[in-house]
C-alpha cells in the first residue's frame, strides 16, 4: 500500500505517520511506502525497513505539485494541509488559495489519473462549517452556514468531496474534527490556540493568556483522538456514509471554567494559577460564531470513538511530553 499524506508536517499530522510506521499496515495490507508532504519537509524518524518514506516540501495550490504526487497512485490519501482558522480570517485570498483551490487541484489530479483508479480520501475538515445560531446539540443534519472563511472553505471542500465520490472518481469521508487539545509546541495562527495554550503554558512553568470569557463552552478532542478518527475513516466501510460523507466527530463539550478546574484537579493550584484574563474583543467575535455541542452519534455508530473526559486529555499531553523529553535529553 502506498500513503500519500497533505499537511504530514503538522501536529496530526505527525502523529498520524508515526502511528502508520509503527503499525506497518493499513486495512490489512503491508504498508510500503507513504509520500509526506507539506510547506516544509516533514521531518519522519523511526523508519522501519522496507518502508519507503518521501518527506516533500511543497505548495499544496500548485497544480502541478499536487498533480505529480497523484502521478504516483497512492491507495489511501490523508488530507490535512490547511490554513488555519485565525490566518484564513486575517488573509482572505491565502485561506482560498490553500483551503479551496488545493482541495480542486487534489480533486481533479485524482480525476485524471488514466485506468481504474478510486482512492480513499480522507479530509479533515472542522465544526466550523456550522454557524450560530445553533441548537443545544448540533446534528449532522444542522444547516452548514460557517461565519468564518475558514470554516467557509472547509464548507466548500466537503461539497466537492462528496460530489466526486458520488461521480465515482475517489471514496472520500470528511470528518469534521473538534478543536484538537493539548497541542504539543508553541501557539499557532488558529484563533483555537488559547484552547490549548491555558494547559500547556502553565504546566510548562509559563503564564497562559485567556482572550475569552470563562463560561465559553466549546467542543474538543485528544491529538491521540484525532489520530484515531483519522485512522477509523481510512479503514470503515464507507457504505454506512451513504450520500453524505461528511460527519462530525465525536468530543467532550466543555467550559474554559470546566478546562480549568480539570488542570486544577491534575496539576494543583499553582499551574492553574498562570492564567492570566485578558479579553481579546477579536477573538471572542470568532469563538462566539463557533457551536459548542453536538450529537455525534452518527459517527458513533460508524464506529468512530471519543476521549473520556477532560482530565485525561491532560494526563495524556503530560505523559506524551515526558517522552517528548526524555527522547531529547
Amino acid at each position: 500500500m502506498r500513503i500519500l499524506i497533505l499537511g504530514a508536517a503538522g501536529m496530526v499530522g505527525r502523529k498520524l505517520t508515526e502511528a502508520l510506521l509503527a503499525e506497518g499496515t493499513l486495512a490489512g495490507e503491508t504498508i510500503e511506502a507513504i509520500d509526506a508532504f507539506d510547506v516544509v519537509a516533514p521531518d519522519v524518524s523511526n523508519v522501519p525497513d522496507g518502508v519507503a518514506v518521501n518527506a516533500q516540501a511543497g505548495d499544496i495550490a500548485d497544480e502541478a505539485t499536487v498533480a505529480a504526487l497523484v502521478a504516483k497512485r497512492p491507495d489511501m490519501i490523508f488530507h490535512l494541509a490547511a490554513i488555519v482558522s485565525g490566518e484564513a480570517e486575517a488573509d482572505f485570498e491565502k485561506g482560498y488559495r490553500i483551503n479551496m483551490s488545493g482541495m480542486q487541484h487534489l480533486l481533479e489530479a485524482i480525476r485524471g489519473q488514466e485506468g481504474v483508479y478510486r482512492p480513499r480520501l480522507v479530509f479533515t475538515s472542522s465544526i466550523a462549517v456550522f454557524g450560530a445560531p445553533f441548537e443545544d446539540k448540533i446534528a449532522d443534519t444542522f444547516l452548514a452556514a460557517p461565519l468564518t472563511s475558514y470554516g467557509t472553505q472547509k464548507a466548500i471542500c466537503e461539497l466537492l468531496l462528496s460530489d466526486y465520490t458520488r461521480k465515482g472518481f475517489v471514496d472520500g469521508v470528511a470528518i469534521r474534527l473538534p478543536t484538537i487539545v493539548v497541542r504539543p509546541g508553541k501557539p499557532n495562527k488558529a484563533a483555537s490556540s488559547f484552547f490549548s495554550g491555558i494547559i500547556r503554558e502553565p504546566l510548562a512553568g509559563q503564564e497562559a493568556i485567556l482572550p475569552v470569557d470563562d463560561e465559553v463552552r466549546h467542543w474538543v478532542a485528544s491529538p491521540a483522538a484525532a489520530v484515531g478518527f483519522l485512522l477509523h475513516a481510512a479503514t470503515m466501510d464507507t457504505d454506512l456514509l451513504g450520500p453524505r460523507r461528511a460527519l462530525t466527530m465525536p468530543g467532550l463539550s466543555v467550559t474554559i471554567a470546566e478546562m480549568i478546574e480539570a488542570l486544577r484537579a491534575v496539576a494543583g493550584d499553582e499551574v492553574a494559577g498562570r492564567i492570566r484574563r485578558e479579553p481579546d474583543a477579536v477573538i471572542e467575535k470568532i469563538v462566539a460564531g463557533w457551536p459548542r455541542d453536538f450529537d455525534a452519534r452518527r459517527a458513533l455508530e460508524a464506529g468512530f470513538t471519543a476521549d473520556r473526559d477532560f482530565q485525561s486529555i491532560i494526563r495524556a499531553h503530560i505523559a506524551d511530553e515526558a517522552v517528548r523529553a526524555g527522547g531529547q535529553s
